[in-house]
């Protein structure tokens, strides 16, 4: 489970500082899909990354299970990151000069895993091993992201608007895999994403604003990718 709890986070200084998260609380279960929905500017994209270990709050406290992520030192908090979480955002960030095989197996090493074909395999990427991300089509270089963050086993998964580079074919292609990923590993799912149909994919509905939490919900019935509008 993770527990947030009064977060707060400021960027800027003196009379430029902006509060961006002002007083953020909730809680996510194992297991969960929780979708984060908010448009531009209200705090989803920090929300993702002060949750995640990305960023460091300026108050409040982020529990994984009884971890404090928030007190840890930089060296202990890029511990955590390599070994529970994993990352997908709407730029793939793959290295050029590397195969599917190798942008997939630095992201096993990162938490010393080894079997990390099995997961190429699972996102339909077995024949495409020995290409480069040049030549490969946009859906294909997202799930070579997919493969990356999932080869290191993470415990939560954080999506950064994953489809939003992506025509609606592809999109729900990619969520389709996220889907059956989950479901196969067991692992969380947070992912932030202005598409309010993406929303009834989820468990769990977030909606932010300015800073806040308007509304949290669960869905009863979670659709797939090709049964949601787009």
């Amino acid at each position: 489970m993770i527990e947030i709890n009064e977060i707060e986070k400021s960027y800027g200084s003196h009379e430029n500082k902006f509060k961006v998260l002002k007083g953020i609380s909730t809680k996510i279960n194992d297991g969960d899909f929780v979708v984060i929905l908010g448009a531009s500017g209200s705090g989803k994209s920090t929300f993702l990354n002060v949750v995640s270990g990305l960023e460091y709050p300026d108050s409040g406290s982020v529990k994984y299970d009884s971890m404090d992520i928030t007190k840890l030192s930089e060296k202990d908090l890029t511990a955590f990151r390599r070994k529970t979480v994993g990352f997908i955002f709407q730029q793939y960030y793959l290295l050029p000069n590397m195969t599917v095989e190798k942008n997939v197996r630095m992201g096993a090493d990162l938490a010393e895993k080894s079997d990390y074909r099995e997961i190429i395999k699972s996102v339909g990427l077995e024949k495409k091993l020995k290409k480069y991300p040049s030549e490969l089509s946009g859906g294909e270089q997202q799930r070579v992201s997919i493969a990356r963050a999932l080869a290191k086993k993470p415990e939560v998964l954080f999506l950064d608007e994953p489809t939003g580079a992506l025509d609606e074919h592809t999109g729900r292609q990619v969520l389709d895999y996220v889907c059956k990923l989950q479901k196969e590993y067991k692992f969380t799912v947070v992912m932030v994403t202005h598409n309010l149909n993406i929303a009834e994919m989820a468990n769990m509905v977030i909606k932010m604003n300015s800073g806040k939490i308007l509304e949290t919900y669960c869905n009863e019935i979670q659709k797939t990718a090709y049964e949601i509008g787009w």
